[in-house]
């Protein structure tokens, strides 16, 4: 399905993006790591070998998302599939936070999908203009606070809720390209760095602005958590793969949002 496909996963040192990035290498896609942990992605590279290339980016910033494009371009001449996985989260209630977090949050998570779409979807319409059967992907990796609020974590839910709403819009107007847009819209990545870090972890964040009420540790606040979910577990990197492998197969379905929640979200029309 992905072998011999040329893939770019933004955030792709840590937590899902690693995931995700170790399954497309797995199954047997070249896989350019994006990061601004440059490093981290040098790292992930090293260890994964010569289906990989690490390159340090920006995704708010335009300049370093074109530069990221004409690099993929100068590298390997073509590319098959974008993930647009980089996220942050910063917590807190509207009456408190400032809007310095706010707006970086909208930066991450919202601005610069536009940005990859802008530069990366370019990329993908050029390919389609030489080669006319030439079909590729965009997704997004949203969230399932794209579907439903989320108490005391507005700044997060509305980026997440606009980038759908960037989906559903890319996806009219790049068809014509051959390209399909689509997000994923994970659970808890409980076992992650955007959970689990020990100093800016979710779990933290949560406790620290009483999101939980009643929550005195960070086990509580994880119990309470996994206890919301019906299969009673946080979502892992192989479920965000299935579904990506879904979308990338079907050939009939675009500017859709997947909730991989484990039935915690369920759509309802």
């Amino acid at each position: 399905m992905v072998e011999g496909k040329v893939a770019v996963v933004t955030g792709g040192a840590q937590g899902f993006g690693a995931e995700i990035v170790r399954g497309l290498v797995s199954s047997g896609a070249f896989v350019y790591i994006a990061d601004l942990n440059g490093d981290g992605a040098a790292a992930l590279a090293a260890e994964l070998g010569p289906q990989t290339a690490p390159i340090t980016v920006n995704v708010a910033d335009e300049a370093s998302v074109r530069a990221m494009a004409e690099t993929i371009a100068a590298t390997t001449g073509g590319l098959d599939l974008v993930v647009s996985n980089a996220g942050i989260v910063r917590a807190g209630s509207v009456l408190e936070q400032d809007l310095a977090s706010f707006q970086l949050t909208t930066d991450i998570n919202y601005t610069a999908f536009f940005l990859i779409t802008k530069h990366l979807g370019g990329l993908l319409a050029t390919q389609r203009r030489t080669a006319p059967s030439w079909t590729t992907d965009i997704i997004q990796i949203n969230s399932k606070s794209g579907l439903v609020g989320s108490n005391k974590n507005g700044a997060y839910a509305g980026s997440k809720f606009g980038g759908i709403g960037l989906v559903q819009s890319f996806a009219l107007e790049l068809v014509e390209h051959g390209i399909k847009v689509n997000a994923i819209c994970p659970g808890n990545f409980y076992d992650g760095p955007l959970w689990s870090d020990p100093d800016r972890g979710l779990f933290v964040q949560y406790l620290r602005s009483g999101k939980v009420p009643g929550a005195t540790t960070v086990d509580e606040v994880r119990e309470f958590y996994e206890a919301k979910v019906p299969l009673r577990r946080g979502t892992y990197g192989s479920d965000v793969m299935r579904a990506i492998y879904y979308l990338i197969e079907q050939e009939y379905e675009t500017g859709q949002a997947v909730p991989v929640t484990g039935g915690q979200v369920m759509l309802s029309s």
